[in-house]
């Protein structure tokens, strides 16, 4: 199998970093109106792979509205409005609170458990303290 290589990337791996930036930034639209899902880290995680991806697409992303909305203060300033700081902080602790239950009805081992709480202290310490909070505008 050959893959042709263009600027020392293969088509390959654009093609997974362009799927991955469709589906990270189509599931972070969503998130805008269905609150269990974290809007913020999946469009976050869509800018970077447009980066990576292509450098049209990575164009365009900065200048959707959801880009505006959600993370470009964060990604400039390393600031977030405090809604957004709110629902980030709420989507983490929803996921990880349905994970630790799932993990104490099938009896994982406290270790594992213990890590997940830790992740979870993290993120509440540096988004809630670390990051600093912008105005609302």
């Amino acid at each position: 199998m050959v893959i042709i290589m263009e600027n020392n990337k293969s088509i390959l791996v654009k093609v997974i970093y362009i799927t991955l930036g469709v589906t990270a930034l189509g599931l972070g639209a969503i998130g805008t109106a269905v609150p269990l899902i974290p809007t913020t880290p999946l469009v976050i995680l869509a800018a970077v792979c447009f980066g990576k991806s292509s450098q049209r697409l990575h164009t365009w992303f900065l200048t959707t509205r959801l880009y505006k909305s959600t993370v470009k203060k964060f990604i400039q300033k390393r600031v977030m409005t405090l809604k957004a700081k709110l629902i980030l902080i709420s989507s983490i602790t929803i996921f990880m609170g349905i994970s630790f239950l799932t993990m104490v009805i099938f009896h994982v081992p406290y270790f594992v458990r213990i890590i997940l709480v830790v992740i979870w202290l993290l993120h509440v310490v540096y988004f809630g303290f670390k990051v600093k909070t912008a105005e609302d505008e």
